[in-house]
């Protein structure tokens, strides 16, 4: 069965990926309609965390923010599939770091690096980072179900030499490779949901107590490593830039989950810029109290 969804799917997604621009945004419109209009694809979801977070706003507001949202969703979806076949100078035109050289002084530390980043704008065409480092790049990702697409997004996510790693193997990966004096920088998304546990970090985010990932923050301060926010904005259709903000070169000298709050405050600001930016189909606020 994953077999047969794989091959069913997989030949849409590349005829998708070699669409020009132009027409791939024809399409991501249509299919903002389907999605929003016909399907109502977590409208609810979308609508009830935007009003949770945005208490402030009327629904006319939030109606425009849940709109604008699912539009940039199909984008990001399209955006996604044409990575397949897009070029890596295609890619560093639409997805710019603005201060690469903090990547350059961060390698002349001699220390590896924890990138940490949120679900906002665009984090898939955040794999060009590598063509800016010289430093092994890794990404902490979760498995899918379907082995076939595993695969599938596993080499579309290292295209440019970056290897997906999952978050059980992550600690040994590093460990391994800081022993062979091999240098990383590890990519970790950190804003979503974790599974509640007696033992989880209770942090505020967008004003709500809610429990969060501390794997990034408990990684750097085992093995001392470097941390870095990656701010990514959305300049416009198709055109990402992104910054490059380092949190501490030492970890160990902050308090227990204080990096934790520290790059949640970073998402925070980035959300209360421009709301529909972020990943409001996830369910990120299930648990609260």
């Amino acid at each position: 069965m994953q077999l047969l969804a794989y091959i069913l799917i997989y030949p849409i997604l590349w005829l998708v990926s070699i669409l020009p621009f132009r027409l791939l945004y024809l399409v991501s419109d249509g299919l903002y309609l389907l999605l929003y209009y016909l399907i109502g694809y977590r409208k609810k979801v979308v609508y009830n965390n935007l009003k949770l977070v945005f208490p402030e706003k009327s629904e006319t507001e939030l109606k425009k923010i849940q709109k604008k949202f699912y539009k940039h969703l199909c984008d990001m979806f399209l955006e996604m599939a044409k990575t397949m076949t897009i070029s890596e100078k295609e890619l560093k035109k639409r997805f710019k770091i603005l201060n690469p050289e903090e990547f350059q002084r961060l390698e002349s530390l001699n220390k590896s690096v924890i990138l940490i980043f949120g679900h906002y704008a665009s984090w898939e065409w955040s794999i060009v980072i590598q063509n800016y480092v010289n430093f092994k790049g890794l990404a902490v990702y979760k498995r899918l179900a379907n082995r076939y697409f595993d695969k599938l997004v596993k080499d579309i996510r290292s295209k440019f030499n970056t290897d997906l790693i999952s978050t059980k193997e992550t600690i040994h990966t590093i460990n391994d490779m800081e022993a062979k004096g091999i240098k990383s920088v590890t990519g970790f998304l950190s804003d979503q949901s974790p599974r509640l546990t007696k033992d989880v970090y209770w942090g505020t985010f967008m004003g709500i107590d809610v429990p969060c990932f501390t794997g990034a923050e408990r990684l750097a301060k085992k093995l001392d490593l470097t941390t870095v926010y990656l701010k990514v904005n959305k300049v416009k259709r198709g055109y990402y830039e992104a910054e490059v903000i380092t949190l501490t070169e030492n970890p160990n000298d902050y308090k227990d989950y204080e990096l934790t709050d520290m790059f949640l405050r970073e998402v925070e600001k980035q959300i209360y810029q421009a709301p529909e930016y972020y990943f409001w189909t996830h369910k990120r606020w299930k648990h609260t109290r």
